[in-house]
């Protein structure tokens, strides 16, 4: 209206002619599809604020399930569902007994002769909320603390003129599977990242977190380049463990409970075991030394050049299937091809080795430590490096003394890099 007004203004003086002319001139500009702001600035302007999209790691989005099972573990599990229920973050399943129920229902199946994994019969899992950001937000839909994940990054970009759902927006996944897995994931992330920079007129910047990192890269390294040049601003790496995670060696070996003193570490084992993601995760060879022991027994040391022999010997022939099926996914870490911000944690001890009893494997190690971000270590945060002078996008490199690996999501200073990114030029 107030554009209106003005015309109706300077009316007067303006001959019909005259009038016309201007309303036709307003009316074109307007059908142009391109806003008169940008009609008016033209090659001066600021360029839009870019689109963001967040990607997230391991663990790092909700799980729903829907069940119809033919049988249970225990009586007090359900054994059929009218509806979807939250199967990840729910912390009222991570309890004795309940927890073998929560086991059964996420555990994934692995097929030998597809190379594929399924989940167990009459189990239905689904990624809720892809597109939007509350499924990384908050692993716990309750919005406990302890699910807190996301929240703080995504609160910094709406208290920064950003919307949830619209111009930031989630990409969540199964994270129990590796990209070979997640193809349909990838159709659907692309035409998301076009949808958002068609709108905003400008390229996305992707965020991402830990496993996340190795995901993106796994994208835009199948992506052209001239689609990249036109999409993607920027690649915002926290976290990233590009050469894979010494931790993930416990994991299969003797299981993980995270420090949380009511789960077996033992129990979880083969929940654990069965995401094809965890072998992914294993240390790449072109980070680690050959001749470095990783695991070490009474009667054996293991380095990265014993992995078969290791599942081998752990009764868990399948995972050796698994590590062959993912690991040349990213292991060649050849460049994004796009603008790289690297940044990770240092300082906080890390595992990096494991030494075991006779016991071996079921029975917890005594754990050698080393530098990195207590997930990540930081010889495999930092191979973001080698990228530098090999592609000729810039890559930055930040390191984060003291910060733990999650909890860098909440850092000022990770936020207030990422707010550099996105409004500079």
């Amino acid at each position: 209206m107030a554009g209106w007004n003005r015309i109706a203004a300077f009316s007067s003086p303006l001959p019909r002619v005259g009038l016309l002319l201007l309303l036709l001139l307003l009316t074109a500009r307007r059908s142009s599809g391109r806003p008169l702001e940008e009609e008016a600035c033209r090659g001066s302007c600021q360029p839009p604020r870019p689109p963001v999209v967040l990607i997230p790691g391991d663990l790092g989005n909700q799980l729903e399930a829907k069940l119809d099972k033919p049988s249970v573990v225990h009586y007090i599990c359900y054994k059929k569902t009218d509806a979807f229920f939250t199967l990840w973050l729910n912390l009222e399943l991570l309890v004795p007994v309940a927890i073998d129920c929560w086991i059964d229902n996420i555990r994934l199946i692995y097929n030998t002769t597809t190379h594929s994994t399924s989940s167990p019969p009459g189990v239905d899992i689904r990624v809720p909320g892809f597109g939007h950001t509350y499924p990384l937000e908050y692993l716990d839909p309750s919005k406990r603390s302890v699910g807190m994940y996301f929240f703080t990054i995504v609160q910094a970009l709406v208290d920064w003129g950003y919307t949830r759902d619209d111009d930031v927006r989630g990409a969540p996944y199964d994270w129990r599977k590796a990209p070979n897995e997640n193809k349909e994931y990838f159709l659907a992330l692309q035409q998301m990242i076009e949808e958002m920079a068609e709108k905003a007129g400008g390229p996305v910047v992707l965020i991402a977190h830990s496993m996340g990192n190795m995901y993106t890269l796994y994208f835009l390294n199948q992506q052209p380049q001239a689609w990249k040049d036109k999409y993607i601003k920027a690649f915002v790496c926290l976290g990233p463990p590009w050469a894979g995670v010494a931790k993930t060696l416990r994991v299969i070996i003797s299981g993980d409970n995270n420090r949380i003193p009511v789960i077996s570490p033992l129990k979880i084992r083969s929940q654990q075991r069965s995401a094809v993601s965890t072998s992914w995760l294993l240390p790449y060879a072109h980070s680690w030394p050959k001749d470095e022991v990783l695991v070490q027994t009474p009667t054996t040391n293991y380095t990265w050049q014993d992995y078969k022999q290791l599942y081998s010997d752990i009764g868990f022939e399948d995972g050796w299937l698994m590590r062959q099926d993912t690991e040349p996914l990213v292991d060649e870490l050849t460049p994004p091809g796009v603008a790289v911000h690297c940044l990770f944690g240092s300082g906080v001890d890390t595992s990096e080795a494991f030494r075991y009893s006779d016991k071996f494997p079921d029975v917890e190690p005594t754990v050698v430590y080393g530098d990195g971000d207590g997930t990540v270590n930081l010889r495999s945060a930092v191979q973001c490096r080698r990228w530098v002078g090999k592609q000729k996008q810039p890559v930055a490199v930040k390191e984060l003394p003291g910060n733990e690996h999650v909890n860098m999501l909440l850092n000022i200073t990770t936020v207030a890099y990422i707010k550099n990114v996105l409004f500079s030029p």
